[in-house]
Parts: C-alpha cells; structure tokens; sequence
C-alpha cells in the first residue's frame, strides 16, 4: 500500500517539489524526506512544508526510505550514485525522474538486484496538471510499477511505455510545454501586434490553448476532427491554418521533438 510506504526524495528541486505537494495533498506516504545540498533550498522546503523531514545527506534519506526518488540533474547522477550504492538495498525502490539516464547504467552503479523504475514528469506537474511516462528497469515488479503509476498520478496523468521509448516521451511531453508556452507568447504577440492590449491578449491565448487541450481530453476525439469543426468553408479560421501550413507549423513541431529526443540519447551517451 503506497500509504504505508516511507518514501525520500535525493533532491529538492521544483519536481521533487510538485510531487511532494501531490502526495501530501492526498496523504499519502507513511513519511516524507528530502535530501537537499542546498541550504537555502531546504529553508524553503521547510517552510512550504512544515512536516516534511529535509536533510542535507543523500544517503541518510536514502535509509529512511522504502521508495527512494532520484530527482537530481543527470549530470549529477555518476557522483549521487556512488554516494547511495553503500545503502540501497534490494527491498527498497529506486524510482528515477534523470532525464536520458537509462535504468542499465542506474543498476549498475547500485547493488545487484536493485529494482529501479525510470520516470519522465513534466513541468505542470507543479500546478497537478503533469504528464508522465514510466517504465521498468531489469528487476523492477508488476507491482513497483503500479506504484510509481499511484504517484506520478497524483501530479496528473502517469503512462507506462518500453524504456526504449523514453527518450521520445523527454522530447515530446518532457519538453513540449515549452513548446506550448512559445505558441502562447507568439498568440499574444499576435494580438498586440493586431490592436489588442497585453494583458487581454495573453489571457486570452492562455485560455484558447487550455480550453482547446481540455477538449482533446475530455471528447477523446481526434485533433483534426475537433479542427475540422472549428474551420467553416471561406471562414477566417480555414485562412489562419493555410498560413501555419505554408510556414510549415506541423513540421517545426516534429522537428522540435526529434532534437530534444535526439539531445536526450546524447545525454545516455547513445
């Protein structure tokens, strides 16, 4: 039962961060730690969470707890690990939210038989609206998995793929609400640039691109369907779409994608 689960956190970072909100907004977690380097991080944790155990050790987390969530920067992860792999034993697990680092080279530098599952959230995750893939690593268990799905869901949306498809999650929802926050900016540019006042054009975009986003969700139709009914015969709207296809929008996405994807093999070093 994840309630009864002592669950620590080897960074404290905006993610840790959201996810600690998440589980203890449903009360979730027999108890909660945080290893954070930073001292003036930890103030602040303490402070936004005034129940949350916080500590400057990655190893003493590490042995509190039975579900051990690595949010640290992957370029951190060879001198972390070698930090935890004196206290992680085979009963814990080991759930990893490093983008590009693969489960392999996580097992690797933990003891034999380690079960670690690989996470990929994103960034709404803060506001409990997240997207997150997971999948399993050699020896992770049916139930492993479920419970990393119980916990990423509590910040939003949690999938399971094949780790071979991970570094197209990084690419695509892992960076993509960057991509959403550059059409949004370019939305409300394009309404100052046509006469609207700042403040109108940008709630206005923010709103077009969440009620457009709720409506693929909650129809389960087809963007090009729900499209389709939006642009009239000879209407403005048919106009506008004819102009992001001659400039190619539909392209600069996917080539958006495949380069985080590809940066994200990189970091693997594949």
């Amino acid at each position: 039962m994840l309630n009864e689960r002592k669950i620590a956190f080897i960074g404290g970072g905006n993610m840790a961060e959201a996810i600690i909100r998440g589980l203890l907004r449903e009360g979730v977690g027999a108890e909660v730690c945080v290893a954070e380097i930073n001292p003036k991080r930890r103030d602040v944790l303490k402070a936004e969470f005034p129940n949350l155990r916080v500590v400057g050790d990655a190893a003493e987390a590490a042995q509190l707890g039975d579900v051990v969530i690595l949010a640290i920067k992957p370029q951190q992860a060879a001198a972390v690990l070698d930090i935890l792999e004196p206290v992680i034993t085979t009963d814990k697990l080991v759930i990893s939210i490093m983008a590009g680092i693969p489960s392999l080279k996580i097992e690797a530098n933990l003891i034999a038989g380690c079960r670690v599952i690989r996470a990929m959230p994103n960034t709404p995750a803060l506001v409990g609206a997240g997207a997150t893939a997971v999948c399993c690593g050699r020896k992770a268990t049916p139930a492993d998995l479920d419970c990393a799905l119980q916990i990423f869901a509590m910040i939003g949306v949690a999938v399971s793929v094949e780790e071979k498809l991970m570094d197209a999650v990084t690419g695509l929802s892992g960076s993509g609400p960057a991509y959403v926050f550059t059409f949004i900016e370019a939305l409300s540019d394009a309404g100052v640039k046509n006469g609207l006042p700042r403040d109108v054009a940008s709630q206005l975009a923010a709103q077009t691109v969440l009620g457009a986003a709720r409506m693929v969700v909650e129809t389960g139709e087809h963007p090009a369907l729900l499209k389709e009914k939006v642009t009239s015969p000879g209407g403005t709207t048919i106009v506008g779409v004819h102009a992001l296809e001659i400039g190619s929008f539909r392209g600069v996405v996917m080539n958006a994608v495949e380069a985080a994807c590809l940066k994200s093999k990189a970091l693997a070093g594949k």
